[in-house]
């Protein structure tokens, strides 16, 4: 579904709900983009959700901008929320879809979270790492910045934190490590 709303020649064509989402979404980016007052903003969401034909939604967003592309890695149907590894390992890697919140733990084991070739269920996702005695790798490639907020107790939580661009999706990298390791790796795609 595009956030772009595409009106048809004839504006006394009646509207589907569809139609009134995408109409708020783009009054929603508009909010928070500042180009619309709190006040005028909810007139625009209650005329859109009011809206019979497609006469009556198009002014409502008929002098905002069309919204920015999204970014070719970010959406999908999002893949485990967990990679535990207790005396064991274990790994994310290849093509799958980090959700919103991921959590690694590592107990005597290795977990390694691999972003090179992963898509991203939202814009900004958090991975929250645990390593207690055993060690959590996550690589992550040139194109994603990174937000490095864990904390290491006699044990080790560093990597390299980056900005990627402003379109780019962020990783927000949370946790502890005691008696280990959480490292987080810059990579080529």
């Amino acid at each position: 579904m595009t956030l772009e709303p595409e009106f048809p020649s004839n504006p006394r064509m009646r509207v589907g709900e569809a139609d009134r989402e995408r109409v708020a979404e783009l009054l929603n980016q508009a909010a928070a983009e500042r180009r619309l007052e709190l006040d005028e903003y909810q007139r625009r969401l209650d005329a859109a959700y009011a809206a019979v034909t497609y006469a009556e939604l198009r002014p409502l967003v008929e002098d905002l901008p069309a919204p920015a592309p999204a970014h070719p890695r970010i959406g999908g149907v999002p893949g485990s929320r967990t990679s535990v590894a207790i005396a064991s390992g274990a790994w994310r890697k290849g093509t799958w879809v980090v959700p919103r919140a991921h959590r690694s733990i590592a107990v005597w084991g290795r977990a390694e979270i691999d972003l090179r070739e992963a898509c991203f269920a939202e814009r900004e996702v958090v991975i929250t790492a645990l390593a207690l005695l055993g060690g959590v790798e996550i690589l992550v490639p040139e194109d994603v910045t990174v937000r490095i907020e864990g904390v290491g107790v006699l044990g080790a939580f560093y990597g390299d934190a980056q900005e990627a661009g402003p379109d780019a999706p962020v990783v927000r990298i949370r946790g502890l490590a005691t008696w280990g390791a959480v490292h987080i790796r810059r990579v080529p795609r």
